[in-house]
């Protein structure tokens, strides 16, 4: 399946977040874990754990007018994600043939909870989690 294109920002409605508000909330929730950092570059943000990478924050991505996190996730979920909602899951950019999707962040209400799954299930799967000793 290749990239799916936006269909450009959704009309406008005072209940969606902006995406300095998107941003802001979806720091909150990675840097709540072990060791995550933030890196902002213009209008994207990567967070990092360990010097891993486990999500991105895409704004507008090459001019497609989408809001998005995009995370790490288990063979294959990517495709069902995207089949069970692709008004909402796609497969981004460069990353989404090694294991990633994204999430729309502009289509309406946000499912936070859904957002702190698909980060939390990244982060463990980009080895950002350190083992422990036994």
């Amino acid at each position: 399946m290749g990239v799916r294109r936006g269909r450009g920002r959704p009309p406008h409605n005072h209940s969606l977040m902006r995406p300095a508000g998107i941003l802001d909330r979806l720091s909150d929730i990675c840097l709540a874990l072990p060791e995550a950092t933030r890196e902002l570059r213009g209008d994207h943000a990567k967070f990092c754990a360990r010097k891993k990478v486990f999500a991105y924050f895409l704004n507008n991505h090459h001019g497609d007018g989408i809001v998005s996190i995009c995370c790490k996730v288990l063979p294959g979920d990517s495709m069902a994600l995207i089949a069970s909602d692709p008004e909402r899951f796609y497969m981004p950019a460069y990353i989404g043939p090694r294991g990633w999707v994204a999430l729309r962040l502009d289509t309406g209400q946000v499912d936070w909870d859904e957002v702190k799954e698909l980060v939390t299930g990244s982060f463990r799967l980009c080895g950002s989690v350190r083992k422990r000793k036994a």
